[in-house]
């Protein structure tokens, strides 16, 4: 059978973006028609995909308006994507305001069948959610959804505590397309960011508060006085000038790289020799999943839904996110001992491949659409 299901998420680089981009495109690539609903064009999502399209949302001004109401456009664009592409589903990220307007789409379209589904990453529950102008509206959001889903236990728990919600919420991970994210010795043989024998450390974010970026350039400082190493920082946010500044305080900047927001993630990440992620928490750490399915070995926070990527000592070490001689002392460690360094970065690609591989995660979620659909979905091929 094939489902006719409407995706929406933000645009930017974010894990949620991330995660909605790829679910979507490998549902499309199973036979599934699937519409994409947002405000700009996902960052991953390019070039022409049989059975996946895009519908932007059109903003107005108005005068009396303090600002554009997007949520209420959205949901008017969801409404109008329903009934021309006669969808089965909403499957939105981020709890407000993508909840919120397919609930309104949901009620627009009655008393024809539209079942919506939350899928809740992280700050939309620990920050956005706990303002007290959205928390009795993302409680609302989440208790009307017909399903809902969290990428991780902790978020799971988190969900529950913070909301007091008896509501089921399945554990659904991220996955990474580990054909795509994979170890390139070609390009570590002939790395273009490395300089000489140089160490490449690897840092990638949306550089909000929550990602501790301050501690990136502490720890990659106290890890230069020991080895030739280099920092490469991918990504773009509201505290990339503040790691700027630290770096130059601290006498590192020249050895610092700020590549920005990349297209081609996976060849960055397989050029690198560690990836380092001191978040104050974590929901998931995609980036994190991404680097041990190049065979990256990473030093990441022990907060959030890390430990349930990264287990200690196998694919990499979890660090408290506010100790930096610790966190040092473990990248220098990876960086210091080749033969360990082999050794997590094999083990941490076996992890990706037999726990967070593309055909486990989304049989996990075609499931769940089955079920609120209550129609068998006949098994397909699929790759990572």
């Amino acid at each position: 059978m094939t489902l006719r299901i409407g995706i929406t998420s933000f645009a930017a680089s974010g894990g949620s973006g991330i995660l909605a981009t790829e679910l979507g495109r490998h549902l499309a690539m199973r036979g599934h028609q699937v519409h994409f609903i947002s405000s700009a064009l996902p960052l991953r999502l390019s070039g022409f995909e049989p059975n996946l399209c895009f519908h932007r949302v059109e903003m107005t001004t108005y005068t009396p308006f303090p600002s554009a109401p997007y949520s209420l456009a959205l949901a008017s664009k969801m409404t109008e994507v329903a009934l021309s592409a006669d969808l089965d589903l909403l499957h939105v990220h981020y709890a407000i305001p993508h909840a919120a307007s397919a609930y309104l789409a949901k009620q627009m379209l009655a008393p024809r069948p539209l079942k919506t589904i939350t899928t809740l990453h992280g700050t939309d529950i620990t920050l956005v959610g706990r303002e007290p102008s959205f928390f009795p509206l993302t409680r609302f959001a989440i208790e009307q959804s017909d399903a809902v889903t969290a990428v991780s236990q902790w978020l799971h728990d988190e969900t529950v505590r913070e909301f007091g919600t008896t509501r089921e919420i399945r554990v659904i991970p991220n996955f990474v397309d580990t054909d795509v994210f994979r170890p390139r010795p070609d390009l570590r043989a002939a790395n273009p960011l490395r300089r000489g024998d140089e160490k490449l450390i690897i840092h990638a974010s949306n550089f909000r508060p929550v990602k501790n970026v301050h501690r990136v350039a502490e720890i990659f400082a106290m890890v230069r006085q020991d080895l030739k190493c280099r920092l490469v920082l991918v990504g773009d946010g509201p505290e990339l000038a503040t790691i700027e500044r630290l770096t130059k305080r601290l006498g590192v900047h020249d050895d610092v790289l700020f590549l920005g927001v990349q297209e081609e993630m996976e060849e960055v990440m397989a050029m690198a020799d560690v990836l380092i992620l001191p978040s104050e928490h974590e929901s998931f750490g995609l980036v994190a999943l991404e680097a041990i399915s190049c065979g990256v070995p990473v030093v990441v926070s022990n907060r959030g839904g890390l430990p349930e990527v990264i287990t200690e000592g196998e694919s990499g070490f979890l660090r408290d996110p506010h100790d930096v001689p610790a966190f040092a002392a473990a990248v220098t460690r990876i960086l210091s001992e080749p033969e360990l360094a082999a050794r997590m970065g094999e083990t941490g690609r076996s992890i990706s491949r037999e726990r967070f591989c593309i055909r486990c995660v989304i049989t996990d979620y075609l499931d769940l659409y089955s079920e609120l659909l209550g129609r068998p979905l006949e098994a397909e091929a699929g790759g990572g």
